[in-house]
């Protein structure tokens, strides 16, 4: 029976599962790195796009004369693409195709394309059978040399043809043309470059190799987008990312101001910043003057409403006037005519992608195979090599040609001054090749090519052709045995087709970089007296004006009244959360004195764990003393403690146990009151201590026993009312100190205080 349930012997070749699955995942992994999303280095291409350039040139489409090729149906392009080189998707390979001929995703396309090859709003391409395409002139700087021995051929997918492993770039086309892919945990995103800087840059780089940073970028200053637009980084941020591979840079539309009759004027935008197009910025405007209701709210949030009044308040109508002579062109009209030109133009940018982020990530296959995250340097480096060494080749396979022509042109020679001698020969031997060769020297080659010689070129005047061009070969051999020999000249030739590419195909750059501030668009909330009401369990509301009664405020059950906050409506509420950080929200923003208020929770984005401990509202120069548990404190003013995320800000240092205590407004007070768990007091001025406006641990306000703890901070005048519990009969008390009783506590800054007479105490506060 245990036979039965036995295992069967593994074969010897047999691998755990767990290692066939690991290798297999990264065998599928590097295929996709470098087999589809990651462009190379040296040509800037991936292989789809490699594919398409090498099947369309030898289809016969590219530049060889001024007018250039007739442009062939696009599924004609696409069926060579799939059945000689690229065994994948027709739709892949034609998105690919339609990428490389739109002028708004492309700073140089390198396709041709004539028919609907979709918008910059993101209409699609029509298909393939109704559109037509032929290779860019520009392209020719890829494909020119293909043939001269300048790269490696590998076979295809069924080893039937054979495909470049790159192609022979005379200039560095991952630079000008950039790259956008999403590989199995690697992306990638470089963006595009102005042909004429990427040259230069090329060419001082060739000739010093210890250039600067700051020379380079002085040369190559940075991103040159198909759409132009404005880059508002400054050059640190884009030395940042050019130097590390990796960054962000704050780009933004570009507009003009158009003056209309009788005072008025409208706002044009003509170019928009990479990955924007007129309709997203259209469907956004209508999302902030027509909101929807988000899901499972009943009404419109405070935010989107203060929005829409926002842009309602400086913008009248806008269209797109976009056509074919102004391929961007959006009109803003605004409210009225007094509307400030600044403002309306704040509100756009910050509100739409009309101002927004390019990501920069210089991701891609280096010239030793593997996909590597490189430096701007780093990557003209390569190129740089890869081109002289692709130049290199080129020439000695010239030279090759060039001494084996030599080499058949003297046997010619030889030939037509023993004319008489090779043809008695030829006529007379079983065998003339050998003949010739035991005769006069020849190689099989030359004794071959005089075999094969027609009787016109033994004229007299094909000897002086045959002198001539000798002499130009040799001319030729020379220049070129110079290059191989020596790395000088091989850099010269190098830079000199760099500059001459350059001039033939350069243009004007397109985006401008000047560096600028973000615009932040200030929502107009009505300056007025309000009072925020905040519950125990953190419910909080904002009710207008200051005569607020708390006895009649009303709670959920199990909850009551945490405290009442007078102040302005433009002013913030400050959560101080049990792990020290401070969190901030609008008091425009928060619900109105109907029903119960909202949670703070949804109103920020507390850590996992933390809980709201304290809260305050008011006017942002207002000093808070601040303190914890652990007896420090430090004294801030609330407009330090704002903060731009959810998310809040790390303000106030706690070791593992300590709390945070009730913040105390120190405001036209001179004293600060200290009160302990084992009911020590302790009074010190209120200049012992200093503001922090960037937060800390603080300075010790109390000396502590290893089991007491801080339990009430509070700053005062001239009285210091104590709360707590009478000693005999465990009743409340509240007791007044002043002048000799007050003193009586009166200390230095960090001592340990005096034991409260008469009571258990538990609270101090400012007394009037």
């Amino acid at each position: 029976m245990d036979d039965l349930f036995s295992q069967p012997p593994a074969p010897d070749d047999a691998i755990a599962l767990a290692h066939y699955a690991e290798r297999a995942y990264l065998e599928y992994a590097l295929s996709v790195v470098k087999g589809r999303a990651l462009p190379d280095v040296c040509d800037g291409q991936k292989p789809v796009q490699r594919r398409i350039l090498y099947a369309m040139q030898r289809m016969g489409l590219a530049f060889t004369t001024a007018s250039g090729p007739k442009a062939v149906k696009s599924a004609r392009v696409v069926g060579d693409v799939l059945g000689k080189y690229h065994p994948h998707g027709d739709t892949a390979a034609y998105d690919a195709m339609v990428r490389m001929a739109q002028d708004f995703s492309q700073r140089y396309p390198l396709v041709d394309g004539q028919g609907n090859f979709g918008s910059r709003d993101g209409d699609g391409a029509a298909a393939m059978r109704y559109t037509e395409a032929r290779l860019a002139p520009i392209s020719r700087l890829l494909l020119d040399e293909i043939d001269e021995g300048t790269v490696d051929f590998i076979p295809n997918y069924d080893g039937t043809e054979r495909e470049p492993r790159q192609l022979p770039a005379r200039l560095p086309f991952v630079l000008l043309n950039g790259a956008s892919g999403i590989a199995v945990g690697l992306a990638t995103e470089v963006p595009s470059h102005n042909l004429r800087e990427v040259a230069a840059a090329a060419v001082a780089l060739i000739r010093d190799e210890k250039l600067p940073d700051e020379g380079l970028l002085a040369l190559l200053p940075g991103p040159d987008f198909p759409g132009g637009g404005q880059i508002i980084s400054s050059a640190d941020e884009i030395r940042a990312a050019y130097a590390g591979g990796r960054g962000s840079l704050k780009v933004r539309a570009r507009w003009k101001i158009e003056d209309l009759a009788r005072g008025q004027w409208q706002l044009v935008v003509t170019e928009l910043p990479p990955g924007t197009s007129a309709q997203k910025v259209l469907e956004e405007i209508e999302e902030l003057t027509n909101p929807k209701v988000k899901t499972g709210k009943k009404s419109l949030t405070a935010e989107q409403t203060q929005l829409k009044a926002t842009v309602l308040a400086v913008l009248d109508a806008v269209r797109d006037e976009s056509s074919k002579d102004a391929p961007v062109r959006l009109v803003f009209e605004p409210k009225t005519r007094t509307v400030e030109q600044q403002e309306l133009i704040n509100v756009l940018l910050a509100q739409t992608s009309l101002e927004t982020s390019a990501p920069v990530n210089l991701t891609m296959v280096g010239a030793d195979g593997r996909p590597t995250q490189k430096s701007l340097r780093e990557i003209l480096a390569e190129w740089i090599a890869f081109r002289l060494a692709t130049v290199q080749r080129r020439t000695r396979h010239r030279l090759d040609k060039v001494l084996e022509r030599v080499h058949v042109l003297e046997g010619r020679q030889l030939v037509l001054l023993n004319i008489d001698e090779v043809i008695r020969i030829i006529r007379a031997a079983d065998e003339p090749k050998a003949a010739l060769i035991a005769r006069f020297k020849l190689s099989d080659r030359q004794a071959d090519d005089i075999l094969e010689i027609r009787l016109r070129q033994l004229a007299k005047l094909e000897a002086i052709k045959i002198e001539q061009e000798l002499k130009e070969l040799r001319t030729e051999q020379a220049k070129l045995e110079d290059i191989l020999g020596s790395a000088a000249t091989l850099r010269r030739t190098v830079i000199k087709e760099i500059e001459a590419d350059a001039k033939q195909f350069g243009d004007a750059r397109r985006t401008l970089i000047q560096e600028d501030k973000r615009a932040v668009a200030e929502v107009r909330v009505v300056d007025e007296p309000v009072t925020v009401v905040v519950s125990l369990k953190g419910w909080v509301r904002a009710l207008k004006g200051h005569e607020v009664d708390a006895a009649t405020l009303a709670f959920k059950a199990g909850d009551g009244l945490y405290g009442c906050f007078a102040c302005r409506s433009v002013e913030a509420l400050l959560v101080f959360g049990s792990n020290g950080r401070v969190y901030s929200t609008p008091v425009a923003g928060l619900p109105g004195g109907r029903g119960d208020g909202a949670p703070i929770t949804t109103l920020i984005d507390l850590e996992s764990g933390t809980q709201p401990a304290h809260y305050f509202a008011g006017a942002p120069g207002t000093t808070l003393l601040l303190a914890h548990t652990g007896g420090f404190g430090l004294l801030a003013r609330a407009g330090d403690l704002l903060a731009r995320q959810r998310g809040g800000k790390s303000f106030l240092a706690l070791e593992e146990g300590e709390k945070p205590l009730p913040p105390s407004v120190t405001d036209g007070q001179a004293q600060v009151a200290c009160l302990s768990l084992g009911g020590r007091l302790l009074t010190f001025g209120l200049d012992e201590l200093k503001l922090q406006p960037n937060g800390g641990r603080g300075l010790t306000l109390m000396d502590l026993d290893a089991k007491d703890a801080l339990v009430s901070v509070a700053a005062f005048g001239a009285a210091l009312q104590v709360l707590g519990k009478a000693l005999r009969g465990d009743k409340p008390r509240e007791d007044v100190l002043r002048g000799a009783a007050l003193a009586a506590y009166a200390g230095k800054r960090a001592r340990k205080g005096r034991a409260v007479d008469g009571m258990k105490a538990m609270r101090v506060l400012a007394a009037s």
